[in-house]
């Protein structure tokens, strides 16, 4: 487990990091997302160790990473964004110095096999890494943050680099190390954060402004609560039918999109879900759904909101204190 309690790093006058505080529990993929300057890579730096906070404390696994950092390094591995790699080593001999660097234990070459079949890349195995592609390079990196089987992931930008058939396996290898692993992974592809994690940490001008899960978010930060739904039927008929759902608030034809298909815009009490009571009252008139989508914001857009929004700066600070509220509350009932 990853538990950070207002951590605050300055610079001089200038407040990078403005007393944060966030939990990544075990077997958790932890999203953690934040525009240039927002604190976001200061943050990770601290938790692997690199840079020493102002103030706060930061646990992994149990070890502050502050007060006791042999003992918290040893239990993460980390990947940072241009993986620290020996270019005239071969892959082999590399992660040879990786394992040894770090006081493995584990049989060094049944778990360095395991490890290269897992990112795949025993295929490269005794080539040198200068002569690898990026791709393979980014896999390469990624398996020296395996070695040594440590509990916690902290990936910076795992998929840089790797071809669009490449970031799904990784993607999947990542989903697969977040069942026995707690993972932090920061991205700038946030279609790739939206797959792979559970939840989401957004942070802005040194303060998280946003702690849930895409879908929470979502719902949260929507204005409206529509279905866009296209419809293959008459018109007004379908209008007619469908103000009679339980539920539904308002039904508006917007446009035409083929003949005999129009594009409605359905807004129903927030809470409740229609698209069965839809789909079965249009099948019992033989009325098609040829397409259907909700209004709520992608994570793009929570994204933009968040960190760019009109009244940012108000918006900010809401959501700063009511994060703050909501963890001293967990806290006093842990």
């Amino acid at each position: 487990m990853i538990e950070v309690k207002n951590l605050v790093k300055s610079y001089g006058d200038k407040l990078a990091v403005a007393g944060i505080s966030f939990k990544a529990q075990d077997g958790e993929i932890l999203g953690f997302l934040g525009p240039n300057g927002a604190g976001k890579s200061t943050t990770m730096n601290i938790l692997t160790g690199y840079l020493s906070s102002t103030s706060g404390e930061a646990y992994i696994n149990g070890h502050d990473i502050l007060e006791d950092p042999i003992a918290a390094k040893k239990e993460i591995g980390y990947l940072p964004e241009f993986p620290p790699l020996y270019l005239d080593m071969t892959v082999k001999e590399y992660l040879y110095f990786v394992y040894e660097l770090r006081g493995c234990t584990l049989p060094r070459n049944t778990h360095l096999k395991e490890i290269c079949e897992l990112v795949k890349i025993d295929n490269v195995y005794d080539r040198r890494i200068n002569n690898l592609s990026k791709g393979y390079k980014q896999r390469v990196g990624l398996a020296q943050a395996l070695v040594g089987n440590p509990n916690v992931l902290i990936l910076d930008e795992p998929t840089v680099g790797l071809d669009p058939k490449q970031i799904i396996e990784i993607r999947t290898l990542i989903k697969k190390l977040g069942k026995n692993h707690t993972v932090i992974l920061s991205s700038h592809i946030l279609s790739e954060v939206q797959a792979v994690c559970d939840r989401i940490v957004v942070i802005n001008q040194g303060k998280i402004v946003a702690d849930d899960t895409a879908d929470n978010l979502s719902r949260e930060l929507t204005a409206d609560h529509k279905l866009i739904a296209r419809i293959d039927g008459p018109k007004d008929e379908v209008i007619k039918l469908v103000q009679t759902i339980p539920g539904v608030v308002s039904v508006v034809a917007d446009l035409q999109r083929e003949r005999g298909v129009w594009e409605y815009n359905i807004e129903a009490i927030e809470g409740t879900d229609i698209r069965r009571e839809l789909n079965r009252r249009l099948m019992s008139r033989n009325w098609y759904i040829l397409g259907l989508r909700s209004s709520e914001l992608s994570l793009e857009d929570i994204f933009l909101k968040l960190t760019m929004g009109e009244s940012v700066t108000e918006f900010l600070a809401d959501k700063a204190d009511d994060l703050e509220e909501r963890y001293k509350e967990e806290g006093d009932n842990s």
